[in-house]
């Protein structure tokens, strides 16, 4: 983990293929549009002497990801790398619609069928860190900012998580649910339990709690308390028998349930919403805890959550200290396009595009031992 651990530390080193551990058959055009391949042969056979300048974009107020990882790509599979003329936004980067993130001057054949592959891995990562970023925003009041955990190892394929959780470490979350999300960065994973270990002990959240802390003694004990559907009773049974040692509760009640609690205080029925976690599940289970002088224990709340309803319950000051947040920071709602705009030297473009020049670029130096 040492280069990540130099980017971590302000140094403008980028991350390379030692990190990404790239497909071999990307080389072969295995991922790449056979129309790329085609281009590529007939560049070779009859135009060898092109030289282009390619250029990428997207049309959407973001924060950059990919950057990194789409030059390692090139670096690493482009023929005669070294040649190239490569400049470049970096990850972490606020960009705006159409300006111009990277850019790749020479020969065609060496690098030109990479352009669908440098769009999708720009694609994914900027959407993942525009996501995360705005999440992290929408939990920021009053100068404060809550936590954010990216639990989104459920929600796509599992080769996916090193670089969604790379691109949500670079949009702003606080962790990640698995060691493969913190892999790129030099971290580990962090969570507790599941409902599949309350389920094992039928149910009984003390007993799960009392077991989790034998084994895990060093542990910030954060307990789940949604199992059983009635989250007020199963938090003060825990604090309760553990006191200053259990350091939170996390709430996960699925949105279409109603908590016990509003079955047993029906006269708060009928103006709102009861089913999952709501801001008044939250406020009673803040009092609740408050009035036995448990108030040292945080409250983490997960299933659900996206910008727009981290946004309402901070706008109405629900207690919450911490959020978790998964499927809906994996929407891919950004698109990169990638562009010929010169032709050995000169302009020359597909009609309503251009070649747009950006001061914020920075050049690239290859570097051989790192893309080997």
């Amino acid at each position: 983990m040492k280069e990540i651990t130099k980017k971590l530390n302000g140094e403008i080193e980028r991350l390379t293929n030692k990190t990404f551990k790239f497909d071999k058959r990307i080389k072969e055009g295995w991922f790449s549009a056979v129309y790329f391949l085609k281009t590529k042969e007939i560049a070779e056979k009859l135009i060898p002497d092109n030289k282009i300048t390619m250029q990428f974009f997207q049309k959407s107020n973001a924060v950059l990801c990919g950057t990194d990882e789409a030059i390692a790509l090139i670096h690493t599979f482009a023929d005669e790398p070294e040649n190239l003329e490569i400049y470049s936004l970096k990850d972490g980067d606020k960009i705006s619609p159409f300006e111009t993130v990277l850019t790749i001057t020479g020969p065609y054949q060496s690098f030109g069928y990479l352009e669908g592959i440098i769009d999708g891995i720009l694609a994914r990562r900027t959407s993942v860190a525009t996501n995360v970023y705005n999440v992290v925003k929408a939990a920021r009041t009053s100068g404060k900012q809550k936590p954010i955990i990216f639990m989104g190892d459920r929600d796509d394929h599992y080769t996916q998580q090193a670089g969604d959780g790379y691109a949500s470490f670079i949009g702003g979350s606080t962790a990640q649910a698995t060691h493969a999300m913190n892999e790129w960065w030099g971290k580990q994973g962090m969570g507790t339990m599941p409902h599949a270990l309350i389920q094992m002990f039928k149910g009984d959240v003390v007993a799960t709690a009392k077991a989790y802390h034998e084994i895990y003694p060093n542990d910030d004990l954060m307990v789940l308390v949604d199992y059983n559907n009635d989250v007020i009773n199963d938090s003060l049974k825990v604090a309760r028998e553990f006191g200053d040692e259990l350091k939170g509760v996390r709430i996960d009640t699925s949105k279409n349930m109603v908590d016990k609690y509003f079955f047993r205080n029906q006269h708060l029925m009928g103006t709102f919403d009861p089913r999952g976690v709501n801001p008044q599940l939250i406020f009673a289970l803040r009092n609740a805890l408050d009035e036995e002088g448990f108030t040292h224990v945080k409250i983490i709340v997960s299933g659900g959550f996206n910008e727009q309803k981290i946004k309402e319950f901070e706008e109405n000051n629900v207690p919450v200290d911490m959020y978790g947040v998964g499927r809906n920071l994996l929407t891919i709602n950004i698109g990169f396009t990638g562009d010929n705009v010169l032709l050995n030297g000169s302009e020359q473009a597909k009609e309503g595009r251009q070649y747009r020049p950006n001061s914020r670029l920075e050049k690239v130096e290859y570097r051989k031992e790192d893309n080997s």
